[in-house]
């Protein structure tokens, strides 16, 4: 795809549902007693994978527009005849290996070539500690891995890396476990999962302590089926809230969007350098607070350092954030972050290569890197290494830099946003592709 600098952005826009939250609504729907309806949910090549798997298990599942009835299975599933495909999705990897541990019979999971060279010992580790039965290449580490499961004892775990994947599996495999499954984290991770399993009448234990932010789950609680609403992904709406803020004379209204303080970290962040932002028509839907986000372009950003607690909320959004940084009057950072080396692509290395090819000094570190702000940047051919959010960011950069970018794979943006390049049609003014 090519693309030109364009005069600015207009209108506004009502980006996909959550990505995190339709994962979680299909799963936990499956889980539960009676039926979930599942309203505005994402429809997408990852959730797709959720769905797929969760129908393969005997869970019978009615599509009605943008809606899923979902009925419930009370934990009880079939044994798959197949494989289980996971496609891209690391959500649904690491949170169906969590499910599948409960159950007392033989399951394999796998994903694409990408999924394959994930690391998966994060959840297979603790999985056995409950007692379940998981192998795999590498020792369990890579998929595929083979889970017979079933007579789960809780555990207390540490959750060093603060993954929302580990503690959303650990907590739905200890569900179906004996005694009490308590998960440790240093810092608050996306807490989608302990939210809608209150909204779905599951007891959840939450604590701050010395250690760090506790969350503790009694077995033998079935959750309830619910009507759940799945506001528009944070993560998707911050492609446009950078491209306006970025742009001259842009002015945009972001609506319905996910404001849990566990996610907008990018929109904090955001404000904090000088962007104009501003939630409007703040309200709490399914046990989410969801907002209207008004953004207009700023005046002058300043630099700023992202590392520790703030960045399990804004993870998914650090290629965006690394393009507006480049706009920064000063240098930026981000560290602590290696996390980012074992997403769908090792989005460290994307970042620092695709800047320095449009005219940024970027120096790269094992865990992040530091960006040096001039203002500008020049087309430039981009390489997504097949990654949704790269090919977003960088589509973001072709927008405001000057002459033409070239984007090597577009199709990747399928994983989440689907309608992508649609939705940049209907609100970019002169320019585009």
């Amino acid at each position: 795809m090519r693309i030109t600098r364009i005069k600015n952005v207009k209108g506004e826009l009502r980006v996909p549902s959550d990505k995190s939250i339709t994962h979680r609504g299909i799963l936990l729907g499956a889980v539960g007693k009676g039926k979930t309806l599942l309203k505005e949910w994402l429809d997408s090549a990852d959730t797709r994978s959720t769905l797929n798997i969760v129908k393969m298990l005997g869970v019978n599942v009615e599509e009605s527009g943008k809606d899923l009835l979902i009925e419930g299975k009370r934990g009880v599933f079939k044994e798959p005849v197949d494989i289980l495909d996971a496609g891209n999705s690391g959500t649904t990897a690491r949170l169906t290996t969590g499910l599948l541990a409960t159950q007392p019979f033989f399951s394999v999971i796998t994903g694409d070539e990408s999924l394959r060279n994930r690391p998966m010992l994060r959840v297979v580790k603790p999985l056995r500690e409950m007692g379940a039965i998981i192998d795999g290449r590498e020792g369990g580490n890579r998929l595929p891995v083979a889970i017979r499961g079933g007579n789960l004892k809780g555990i207390s775990f540490f959750n060093k890396k603060s993954s929302a994947q580990v503690k959303s599996s650990l907590m739905i495999a200890g569900l179906f476990a004996e005694g009490i499954t308590e998960i440790t984290e240093p810092f608050m991770s996306r807490d989608h999962t302990e939210r809608m399993l209150k909204y779905m009448g599951v007891e959840v234990i939450q604590m701050e302590t010395e250690k760090g932010h506790i969350i503790k789950v009694k077995g033998g609680q079935i959750p309830n089926g619910e009507e759940i609403y799945c506001p528009a992904d944070p993560s998707s709406s911050a492609f446009f809230a950078g491209l306006a803020t970025l742009v001259e004379g842009s002015e945009i209204l972001l609506k319905d969007v996910l404001v849990n303080p566990t996610r907008d970290g990018f929109f904090r962040v955001l404000k904090k350098m000088g962007g104009k932002i501003e939630y409007i028509n703040v309200r709490e839907i399914s046990g989410e607070t969801v907002a209207d986000i008004l953004v207009k372009s700023a005046d002058k950003l300043e630099p700023v350092t992202i590392e520790g607690d703030i960045l399990p909320s804004l993870i998914d959004e650090i290629p965006i954030l690394a393009i507006v940084m480049a706009f920064a009057d000063g240098v930026s950072c981000v560290r602590q972050a290696g996390e980012l080396r074992v997403k769908e692509s090792d989005r460290i290395r994307a970042v620092v290569v695709n800047l320095r090819r449009m005219g940024v000094n970027v120096e790269e570190f094992d865990d992040g890197f530091c960006i040096e702000g001039k203002g500008k940047l020049k087309g430039a051919f981009i390489e997504t290494y097949g990654d949704h959010r790269i090919a977003m960011a960088f589509t973001v950069a072709g927008l405001v830099a000057e002459g033409e970018t070239h984007i090597d794979d577009t199709e990747c943006v399928n994983v989440s946003y689907p309608r992508f390049y649609d939705d940049l049609n209907i609100i970019v003014r002169n320019g585009y592709i």
